[in-house]
């Protein structure tokens, strides 16, 4: 089922400042930390540098509650209701009110609810895939081919999501966009070592440090990068890592397993779980290196922070993670799932850490070039513009 236009339509825009001047509202389900709800506080941050008005509705509550709310930009709370039919209105009354010319969701759900909600209204349609269809229940999968037809425009954060989806419901090519995430760097610029992360875990200064981002979830592969730090102990290297993401509530074996592999193999010592931390920034600079591993990341905004952060960065060979690292020029690459290779790779940074710290230096200030949030909101209203 496709939208056609009409007469309907057509945007209620005015020609301001030489540009199209439009009212854009983000729907977004909970606010808590995640990949999705980090970009969005980020567009919304700088919402005073976009071209066009900033609106976020949100269904719940979260961790990143009172950092949404002190962004500036205008945020609400919507009714939230287990009657579908009274959020649609809820929603609908809100765009009314607000004359708001296109609805941008980020999951499926709300694309299906604005549908809805903007029967008989000039408001354009847009959602953006964070993520694969691979966990979606069956009545899930079903509203999802629903989505993905009746929008204006889907957007996807990397070329391998755009052809997955085009691939599987056979879109229609003209209607799917590739818009990369964004990422605000200057919180990077800004960091001050408040908190020694070695003295809260009252490490010894001379170990390794090193770590991961991310939580404990579908499509992370934290358990390759256990077995290869059994391997680096077997090297007798003296080091410390700290993985930096929380236990699933809908997936705790995931996190469960890399525990009880590091007190099996008396790893506990030397491998730390912190949970979910919001000092990413800080803890990334005290960092001597980074290791990732994924399974099917569609984007991996972890990694790009970490490059940025100018350190060593050591992720497998997942096509989107060539992709965003430009074929792996900006980044070290290891063979999926293959601990071993990763170890030959790690030492020869161990044997090499010099150089590898000037190309990270230079790898830093490219991909601040290729994702900095500026560039994503420019490239989102080139986007809307086009409807």
């Amino acid at each position: 089922m496709k939208r056609v236009p009409s007469k309907r339509d057509e945007f209620h825009v005015t020609i301001k400042n030489n540009y199209l001047h439009m009212k854009v509202a983000y729907l977004l389900g909970s606010l808590n930390r995640g990949g999705t709800e980090t970009l969005m506080l980020d567009v919304l941050r700088n919402h005073k540098h976009a071209a066009f008005d900033i609106f976020c509705f949100y269904r719940k509550s979260g961790i990143l509650e009172s950092d949404f709310l002190a962004s500036g930009a205008t945020i609400k709370k919507l009714l939230t209701t287990n009657n579908p039919v009274k959020f649609i209105f809820e929603l609908r009354r809100n765009i009314k009110e607000n004359k708001i010319d296109i609805v941008h969701s980020h999951q499926f759900i709300d694309a299906v609810y604005s549908f809805f909600a903007t029967i008989g209204l000039k408001t354009r349609i847009v959602q953006t895939f964070h993520g694969f269809d691979y966990n979606v229940s069956t009545i899930g999968k079903l509203l999802l081919n629903f989505a993905v037809k009746i929008t204006d425009r889907n957007v996807f954060v990397s070329n391998n999501v755009r052809n997955y989806y085009q691939k599987k419901y056979k879109l229609n090519s003209e209607n799917q966009q590739v818009v990369y995430n964004g990422i605000s760097f200057e919180k990077f610029n800004e960091v001050n070592i408040e908190n020694d992360i070695r003295k809260e875990l009252k490490l010894h200064a001379g170990s390794l440090l090193f770590g991961t981002v991310g939580n404990f979830v579908h499509g992370r592969d934290p358990y390759t990068i256990c077995k290869f730090l059994l391997l680096l102990k077997s090297e007798n290297i003296d080091f410390d890592f700290i993985f930096i993401g929380k236990k699933s509530d809908t997936l705790p074996e995931k996190y469960n397993e890399c525990v009880k592999f590091c007190a099996e193999h008396k790893l506990d010592n030397q491998v730390h779980f912190l949970g979910s931390r919001n000092d990413v920034p800080e803890l990334l600079k005290q960092m001597d290196a980074f290791i990732y591993s994924t399974d099917h990341d569609t984007f991996g905004i972890a990694v790009i922070e970490a490059i940025s952060a100018a350190i060593p960065v050591f992720v497998n060979d997942w096509s989107v993670m060539l992709e965003v690292t430009d074929n792996g020029k900006l980044a070290n690459i290891y063979q999926t799932k293959n601990e071993n290779d990763l170890l030959i790779k790690f030492i020869d940074y161990l044997n090499n850490r010099e150089l590898y710290k000037n190309n990270a230096i230079m790898n830093a200030i490219k991909i601040r070039q290729k994702f900095n949030i500026q560039q994503h909101i420019d490239s989102l209203y080139q986007l809307y513009k086009t409807l």
